[in-house]
């Protein structure tokens, strides 16, 4: 049997389950679990601020383990055939249809309507479909990926689905040589984004955040500033980023807090003609009152939302940190692991912000190590 965290419903307790180990049907694989994390959008999933979520579930959508069975021959991106004992990771998007409008005309497959996403929409009584377990069985068709020599699992883990976001905003925000860029929010897919637009050729990145150990982070992986929401007052923030910018603004504002008001004064701290990108706002958490002439159209200001990412992001995103891990060390974001036990109090340190990576350890059984 397969011990598993399971979410039976929104707003109830995180409940451990047994399964059976699962027989593989052709081109399945069978992971043992290392690492799983838990992000923000566990947070939402446990509160039921996702429409259409399965429950009950396993949670758990970016995920790295050890093959341990396969049937038939299922292979990597380049054709390689994977084989037991390999350490890989997955694209937890799944199921995408490659023959729907938004596949194959708008190039869009992230608004595919035939989509699913493991820890997410895949429910657990269909089976181990969620990291929060100590195996995960892969469908056939799953892009797989090995992990590259140089990246150990923590540090993939470290990086988890804000890697792939953040490669997907950035992407969004054309970032040109000498930009000055300001990421609202110091959670991974902020932190992530700071250091790809360094990557991407930002000569000054400005953080905004909280709390400290978040921006103790940030400065650690280069941010040129750090900006304490909890000590600076919305106008403050917005008169800050002016004065590094000769009073012109950003030329790119990313937005990854997940707080709608952060949007306001994300308007106001981009430069005229400059770009804003809103990647933080991935589920509905109220509106926000804007004027349209002064705050897009008198500025040119070209807003963009950025929902998800694929298997370019994904595969784009493991590139960087085979060549950059090194150097950023993304496996330094994690604060804590916790096993299967502890899913419940994971849950609650993400959402009030006491860690900057937490992560699901299925083979710890105490509270003896932390991350």
């Amino acid at each position: 049997m397969v011990k598993a965290a399971v979410m039976p419903a929104p707003d109830v307790p995180i409940q451990v389950r047994e399964f059976p180990i699962p027989a593989l049907e052709e081109g399945a694989i069978l992971l043992r679990t290392i690492y799983s994390e838990v992000c923000g959008t566990d947070v939402h999933l446990h509160h039921g601020r996702l429409a259409g979520v399965p429950f009950p579930l396993i949670p758990g959508h970016v995920n790295v383990g050890e093959i341990v069975d396969l049937k038939g021959k299922p292979v990597d991106l380049n054709g390689t055939p994977l084989r037991k004992g390999q350490v890989v990771t997955f694209l937890d998007v799944h199921e995408t249809c490659g023959h729907c409008w938004f596949c194959t005309v708008a190039k869009a497959s992230t608004r595919c309507p035939h989509r699913r996403v493991y820890g997410i929409t895949y429910s657990a009584t269909e089976g181990l479909l969620g990291g929060w377990a100590e195996m995960i069985y892969l469908k056939p068709g799953v892009k797989v990926l090995p992990l590259p020599d140089e990246v150990p699992p923590e540090r993939f883990i470290g990086a988890g689905c804000g890697l792939p976001t953040a490669v997907h905003a950035i992407e969004r925000a054309e970032i040109s040589l000498g930009d000055t860029v300001v990421v609202q929010g110091s959670g991974p897919v902020g932190l992530t984004a700071a250091i790809l637009a360094q990557l991407s050729g930002a000569t000054e990145v400005i953080v905004i955040g909280g709390p400290t150990v978040r921006l103790e982070e940030a400065r650690r992986i280069g941010a040129d500033q750090v900006i304490n929401i909890e000590e600076v007052s919305p106008e403050g923030r917005v008169e800050r980023v002016l004065e590094a910018t000769a009073g012109r603004g950003a030329d790119v504002t990313i937005e990854a807090s997940g707080n709608p008001k952060a949007v306001n004064e994300g308007f106001r701290m981009t430069r005229d003609a400059g770009r804003y990108v809103i990647v933080g706002q991935y589920t509905d958490v109220g509106d926000i009152r804007m004027n349209p002439h002064l705050d897009i159209n008198k500025k040119h200001l070209d807003v963009r939302g950025s929902w998800g990412s694929d298997f370019s992001h994904f595969w784009r995103g493991l590139r960087v940190l085979a060549k950059h891990g090194e150097r950023f060390r993304w496996e330094h974001f994690i604060s804590r692991r916790y096993s299967l036990q502890e899913a419940n109090e994971a849950i609650d340190d993400v959402e009030h912000y006491r860690t900057v990576k937490a992560l699901i350890d299925p083979n710890l059984c105490s509270r003896e190590k932390h991350g």
